[in-house]
């Protein structure tokens, strides 16, 4: 176990024993509730890649959905990365250090995203590093959340994905989630035991799941080993959120990922729904009544927000909205759609 995870659990911390561990909880909190108000919460169940070398930025550029040549010093951004069909094999956040280009993404595709973009770093000057030992990630949301970041951060980004660096690391302003703001945090293992009484003391230490939970509300859309290569990005909303740039160069999909966004109108998007159901997986495929027999979509993302609620995002046909969905088949649990907090281009929805 490593040092940040055995401090953790010496704090309260319920971590799982996957692969990846993820800090489950502190304790009996629950996501639903936690979400909504102010939560501190390790994110170990992300990992980070360091792209470095003279050719680093240009690497991505040609690699990913979004412009990386053109990134701000003071800013975040969201990109895909997508097989030669246009289908997402990953989505990132990713932001610039003095050095390095950081990508960060699901420690279960982490490894298998890194050797497919060595493998076409060719003799670019470019180098790919697993640094996500040497970081901490911290989800930090609530009304409290500007204050308890004060001692490190007086000044924090106002901008969605805005970027503020100092000593301290690294903090990106996230998309508000049930009406609170929403930061990243990330630093050494040292900065964060060293700065987590204090977080603790104005904010509720928590597992991943708000966070993921505050996410979905916000309509952010992460792909997983189960979702891999089952979307074009606008079939998950990614354009909207500012992940796509269509003037930029090409990249794998290009082509299927422009056509999809000019021919026509979109047949497709992502919906945020809530289930009665506890255990509610990316990649289950949900039914609509008109047409029992096809699934008309499937889970994205989804965490339990309630004793026996779950919240999902869910990747969808129009058309099959005009009827009763279902999950996992034609007599599952009903979906209950939610309002996004973005509009949606298509003037179906």
């Amino acid at each position: 176990m490593t040092t940040w995870l055995t401090f953790l659990a010496d704090q309260g911390a319920n971590i799982s024993d996957d692969a990846a561990p993820r800090i489950v909880s502190f304790g009996a909190e629950i996501p639903g509730e936690t979400a909504k108000t102010n939560f501190v919460a390790p994110l170990t169940h992300l990992g980070l890649i360091a792209a470095s070398g003279d050719d680093a930025a240009n690497f991505l550029h040609n690699q990913l959905t979004n412009d990386v040549e053109h990134l701000g010093s003071n800013e975040a951004r969201l990109a895909g990365y997508c097989s030669p069909k246009g289908r997402l094999l990953a989505s990132f956040l990713y932001w610039q250090t003095a050095d390095r280009i950081m990508l960060q993404l699901p420690r279960e595709l982490q490894a298998g995203i890194q050797k497919r973009l060595q493998m076409f770093i060719l003799r670019a000057k470019a180098k790919l590093v697993d640094v996500s030992e040497e970081y901490v990630m911290l989800g930090i949301a609530g009304p409290a959340a500007a204050s308890a970041l004060m001692p490190w951060f007086p000044t924090l980004p106002v901008a969605i994905y805005g970027k503020v660096d100092n000593e301290a690391g690294t903090v990106i302003r996230h998309s508000n989630a049930f009406e609170v703001p929403r930061y990243q945090w990330i630093t050494t293992v040292e900065q964060a035991i060293e700065a987590w009484p204090h977080l603790t003391e104005i904010l509720q230490a928590s597992g991943a799941d708000a966070w993921n939970l505050a996410e979905i509300d916000g309509g952010v859309p992460h792909i997983t080993a189960a979702t891999q290569e089952q979307f074009v990005p606008q079939m998950i909303n990614f354009e909207l959120l500012g992940g796509v740039n269509f003037k930029k160069g090409c990249y794998p999909g290009q082509e299927i990922v422009a056509r999809s966004q000019y021919l026509g109108k979109l047949k497709r998007r992502m919906l945020h729904a809530s289930v009665i159901a506890t255990h509610v997986a990316p990649g289950t495929e949900i039914f609509s009544a008109n047409d029992p027999d096809q699934p008309c979509g499937m889970v994205v993302n989804a965490e339990r927000s309630g004793a026996d609620i779950s919240d999902c995002l869910v990747e969808i046909k129009l058309a099959a909205t005009d009827a009763p969905v279902h999950l996992g088949s034609a007599s599952g649990p009903l979906l209950s759609f939610q309002p996004l907090p973005y509009p949606l281009t298509d003037p179906a929805v």
